[in-house]
């Protein structure tokens, strides 16, 4: 199964667009078709994202969401790498992947080194989704 590391544009995405490739990513998760890895600073990053006002995210939609994600996923504590990211705050995306051997699934693939692990949705679903 694979092992995935969802960026939190990827679950905004996916509440703002439900048909589109983030939403995909999320339905492959909540049904158990991969294996969604996270680590504690991840969850309060969703946490706090999805409660900003400017995203009209309902509170038990958020609940819903983290609620799911304890409830499915792994929780591991990755080591903190050393190499310059342009914003930190993306450094446990890329740690949790790195550690786990899962895919990072991100929006923002610029904020990332170029490695094969790293991926945007429509990459994701374009390779996993259907097969």
């Amino acid at each position: 199964m694979n092992k995935v590391v969802i960026d939190t544009n990827v679950i905004v995405s996916s509440i703002i667009t439900p048909l589109g490739n983030s939403a995909m990513i999320m339905k492959m998760f909540f049904s158990g078709a991969v294996q969604g890895v996270f680590s504690p600073p991840i969850i309060d990053e969703y946490i706090k994202v999805l409660s900003y006002k400017r995203l009209g995210i309902a509170e038990e939609t958020k609940n819903d969401i983290i609620d799911v994600i304890l409830e499915l996923g792994s929780i591991i504590e990755p080591s903190v790498s050393s190499f310059s990211i342009p914003d930190e705050s993306d450094r446990i995306f890329y740690d949790t992947a790195k550690e786990s051997g899962g895919t990072l699934i991100t929006g923002n693939s610029k904020h990332y080194p170029d490695e094969p692990f790293i991926m945007t949705p429509s990459d994701f679903v374009a390779l996993y989704a259907y097969s």
